[in-house]
């Protein structure tokens, strides 16, 4: 939790605790409700963050959980050689964010050439599902138009039907163990006519011959590719949401913490 006050997971929290389950909570709110019930938990300490739409608190909560994950593998026989290899690239990760960020040019080219769709499609497969999540709910939050994240392996499963002129399908297609399957959903679309933009690893030639609408990031281990994936999603719904004329500080209906039921 960011805020560390939503009211919908403090219910969880305390009905988790009355079945006797452990509970620790990631929150970046020092002294936070949540922070105050969970029996344990880790601050993000990633400092205030203004926006409604939540960006470097979902960075930051990534991050954590991959140190949890390094903690708790070493704990059930994680080998030190890999433990030390996941951490070592983790510290690399805001070197490889700053080199997406490079690519800020190219984001906003492509969100005003589809900043106009009228409904956008979100998928990947894995460790990059929940950031197809992420990214459909960003162009929701600030762009107010229709947008789902679906596992890719499902979209053949009913949401392919939604593949038309109006809209498009922000795949993230990293170089990873489920590449093939991927690429399999790529094809898929444009064999009808879909229009994709496509979240890639640097150097990837297979995936410029088909599309141009190309995002690169860099390589890493499989595991922390949702953590440069992610920006390229946000900052998309971002220049979506100015090339619409919305006001991205103040979006409509939305509060930064959901205090009630």
């Amino acid at each position: 939790s960011q805020s560390g006050e939503t009211a919908d997971t403090l219910a969880a929290i305390r009905e988790a605790k009355e079945k006797g389950a452990l509970t620790l909570g990631i929150v970046n709110v020092v002294g936070s409700t949540i922070a105050r019930e969970t029996d344990a938990g880790i601050y993000c300490h990633a400092g205030p963050e203004i926006s409604v739409a939540s960006t470097k608190a979902f960075t930051s909560q990534l991050a954590i959980l991959v140190l949890l994950t390094l903690y708790l593998g070493r704990q059930r026989g994680l080998s030190l050689v890999m433990g030390k290899r996941i951490a070592k690239e983790l510290l690399a990760i805001p070197k490889h964010i700053e080199t997406v960020l490079k690519q800020m040019e190219t984001i906003k080219k492509l969100a005003k050439k589809y900043g106009k769709q009228q409904h956008y499609m979100y998928l990947g497969r894995k460790y990059n599902f929940p950031n197809a999540l992420e990214g459909a709910l960003k162009i929701k939050e600030i762009g107010y138009v229709p947008a789902q994240g679906y596992p890719t392996g499902e979209m053949k499963h009913g949401p392919i039907a939604l593949i038309d002129s109006s809209a498009v399908s922000l795949m993230i297609i990293p170089k990873d163990s489920v590449y093939e399957k991927n690429m399999s959903g790529m094809e898929e679309i444009l064999a009808r006519s879909g229009k994709i933009i496509v979240i890639a690893t640097v150097g990837d030639t297979a995936i410029q011959k088909k599309t141009k609408d190309v995002i690169f990031i860099p390589k890493t281990l499989e595991m922390l590719t949702p953590l440069l994936a992610v920006i390229p999603l946000q900052l998309f719904a971002y220049f979506v949401a100015v090339e619409r004329g919305y006001d991205i500080d103040k979006p409509r209906n939305l509060a930064k913490s959901v205090t009630v039921e």
